[in-house]
């Protein structure tokens, strides 16, 4: 197997998420020639050449699209960002990999960048978001891939965010984020804080300075005190402000309650050349759209707030929607028309700098737009959730009070929530909440990794047979077994093992019975015990963990004739005398996989979280098989032998669904039966904590459902009975 090979494998759900972020990007640079050229686009591209600093927007992002348009026009500037947007993808998991976070979850965090339509759409657009997120990416990496950063490198990151506030001027709130980071590190916090606070400062001086020597006035943008102006009219009490004859021209005509967005007061009304008429002898607009902000503020301050408070939340929606004063949604939505054609200037841009007139493909456009409509991006509320997992971790919940991660989580949390006020702040637009998509996962990911502690999880098993199996065979005494036989995994279980065997049945419905013990790596005289009272016993060296050791069992009862196989713990949870039960559906040929279900049955719970999570997952099974479940985790089941080794396992542990959704997806006849699981007759659960185990356990299902339902889609293979029929899934 080659290295690439082995990589795939390794980050298969990247690799999977990595191919659909590149189809869709390839749809929108092939629907939208030369590129989405927005407003703002045709700003940036007019601006290139002057580099002013009082534009609307920074001139930061105007560096980087130069020098793009110069080598390649528009379409060439669309397809590095698209590029670029993998690139994160791929760096945000190697991050999150670095900081031990486990695989699965990783490839999670880097899903919403590799997977928002809207993510996608902005990259097709003339805009500087992609170049943002890049600095963000970097931000990251340089405080937390190597450990607590030295002043060296905390003063590069002041850099960097005095970069990213060249770009999008709210990048000056990253500092703050920066800041609580370094400040929550251990030693040296004051050094480290001093570096990074110093060289955003370099950066902002001499920002500042061109603005000046520029303009001759001292500034950063030209649009704060637009903006401004925009916020504080949608609340603005005008009867009760202190305004003076220049800047009661600013209050809006229209009531409380019947007021427009922020963004109509911002650019349609202050945009407006002749708005809002004569002005004073000696004032400017400028100067009183600013004085109108200041006055609402100093007045309305909890008004101002509450305003900007709402919009913050409107970002955690768990549907991308927007109200009638917000900045209209279809703004950042794949259209099936070329957009803002309306603007003579686009069509302009698109040929001066793209080479050809604006158009737009149907077929992809149609795709692109149908996945961004129908779920094609990350619902607000997962993002909300994310946080607050991070927050969790950053409060010590859990196994994160002694881990070294809740500062990690920290960062990223606290710059997406300072980033999502800052613009809300000023102004709700979707497009603003964009930096979420890097942010909030990735934090998510670092808390619920702290929360959790250590993944106990191994890593996925090679075909059968592998070189431990092959040995542990040899240790076999027999080759060839009754035809039910009953497998059984232990480890340092010689304390509990005994009764079990003792009260196992000899026959069934006329069969006789074996029990096959498979010990997995036991440090105790296991399999002594298990001898001793008659069983079959097959030593594994190492311990691997209970699927290892059950898929050893199966190849093993299979090639010693065994046409029948059943599963039941060492503990003593499961009733032996139910075999008959249990193996009946089979034996009358109406079904090929059995198992019971406490839920149907009885059960003597001895943990809530795990009465929760079996009902969790098995509306989880039933939803992603589409056959209703209603225990997955039941450890007591029966199967014909040949379907048992016809199932793709490779869990080593939390084994459970993967055998269950295996067998569906074989198309095997499934039937749950009421069975009882009573409380482990000796020892201790071998599981681990609950919560680890649960998020291990929804992993593999969805893993596997992924790897048989949805990848091997249109080529799932169809198992076959030995009368040479098809089964078919049946309830």
């Amino acid at each position: 197997m080659s290295k690439l090979q082995r990589a795939l494998r390794k980050h298969w759900l990247l690799a999977v998420f990595l191919v659909v972020g590149m189809v869709l990007r390839v749809l929108a640079v092939v629907a939208y020639r030369p590129a989405i050229i927005y407003t703002d686009s045709v700003q940036y591209l007019t601006n290139m050449g002057e580099l002013s600093p009082d534009k609307l927007n920074p001139i930061g992002y105007d560096f980087v699209l130069g020098p793009l348009v110069a080598i390649g026009g528009l379409t060439f500037v669309v397809i590095v960002q698209h590029l670029t947007g993998l690139l994160l993808g791929v760096a945000i998991y190697a991050l999150a990999r670095r900081l031990t976070v486990y695989r699965w979850l990783a490839a999670f965090a880097a899903a919403p960048i590799l997977l928002d339509a809207y993510q996608v759409q902005i990259e097709q657009n003339i805009m500087a978001e992609t170049t943002f997120d890049v600095i963000l990416v970097a931000i990251l990496w340089l405080l937390l891939a190597k450990g607590v950063p030295g002043w060296r490198r905390a003063g590069a990151v002041g850099v960097l965010v005095g970069a990213a506030f060249t770009v999008r001027a709210i990048g000056l709130v990253l500092l703050i984020a920066v800041v609580l980071y370094l400040l929550a590190t251990k030693k040296q916090q004051v050094r480290r804080t001093a570096a990074a606070v110093a060289g955003f400062g370099i950066v902002f001086a001499a920002y500042a300075g061109y603005y000046h020597a520029e303009t001759g006035r001292w500034g950063f943008t030209g649009a704060e005190n637009q903006i401004l102006y925009g916020r504080t009219a949608t609340v603005a009490n005008c009867a009760k402000l202190p305004l003076n004859e220049g800047t009661r021209l600013f209050c809006p005509k229209e009531p409380l309650g019947q007021r427009l967005g922020v963004d109509n007061y911002a650019h349609n009304h202050y945009g407006d050349p002749n708005w809002p008429g004569p002005l004073p002898p000696g004032t400017t607009k400028r100067q009183l759209a600013t004085e109108f902000a200041h006055e609402v503020i100093k007045h309305q301050p909890l008004d101002v707030t509450w305003a900007a408070l709402k919009d913050f939340a409107k970002g955690f929606a768990p549907t991308r929607t927007s109200e009638p004063n917000d900045v209209p949604l279809d703004r950042w939505q794949f259209q099936l028309t070329y957009p803002n054609l309306k603007d003579p200037n686009t069509a302009k841009a698109a040929v001066k700098w793209g080479g050809s007139e604006p158009h737009v493909s149907h077929g992809p456009a149609v795709v692109l737009r149908a996945y961004q409509l129908h779920g094609g991006y990350t619902s607000g509320t997962l993002l909300g959730l994310s946080a607050l997992i991070a927050l969790a971790a950053v409060a010590g919940l859990g196994r994160a009070k002694g881990s070294g991660l809740r500062a990690a989580a920290l960062l990223p949390v606290a710059a997406g929530a300072i980033l999502l006020l800052g613009s809300a702040a000023f102004e709700f637009s979707w497009r603003y909440q964009l930096p979420g998509l890097v942010l909030f996962p990735l934090a998510g990911a670092i808390g619920l990794r702290a929360v959790l502690g250590k993944d106990q999880a191994r890593p996925p098993m090679a075909d059968y047979p592998d070189a431990v199996d092959s040995e542990a065979a040899k240790d076999l005494k027999t080759t060839e077994f009754a035809p039910v036989v009953v497998v059984i995994a232990a480890y340092n279980e010689a304390d509990g093992i005994g009764p079990v065997l003792t009260n196992m049945p000899k026959t069934c419905a006329g069969l006789p019975v074996d029990v096959l013990v498979v010990v997995d790596g036991a440090t105790d005289n296991t399999a002594e015990v298990a001898r001793e009272h008659g069983a079959y016993v097959c030593v594994a060296k190492s311990n691997r963990g209970q699927g290892a050791a059950l898929r050893l069992g199966y190849h093993l009862a299979a090639q010693g004739g065994a046409q029948y196989v059943v599963t039941t713990d060492a503990d003593g949870q499961y009733d032996n005398d139910e075999l008959e039960t249990l193996l009946e559906p089979i034996l009358l040929d109406r079904a090929d996989f059995v198992t019971g279900s406490r839920r149907l049955g009885a059960e003597d719970a001895d943990s809530r979280l795990r009465w929760v999570g079996v009902r969790v997952f098995a509306v989880l099974a039933s939803v992603l098989t589409r056959q209703k479940l209603t225990d997955t985790s039941f450890g007591f089941r029966a199967m014909r032998a040949e379907l048992a080794t016809a199932v793709t396992l490779r869990e080593a542990q939390y084994q459970s669904s993967e055998l269950l959704l295996g067998a569906l997806a074989l198309q095997a006849r499934v039937v749950e039966l009421p069975m009882t699981m009573r409380r482990r007759g000796d020892g201790s659960s071998k599981k681990g904590p609950g919560l680890v185990y649960g998020a291990n356990y929804g992993r593999v299902m969805t893993t596997t459902w992924l790897r048989e339902y949805v990848l091997r889609r249109g080529r799932r293979r169809s198992w076959r009975t030995p009368a040479g029929r098809t089964a078919r899934t049946s309830r």
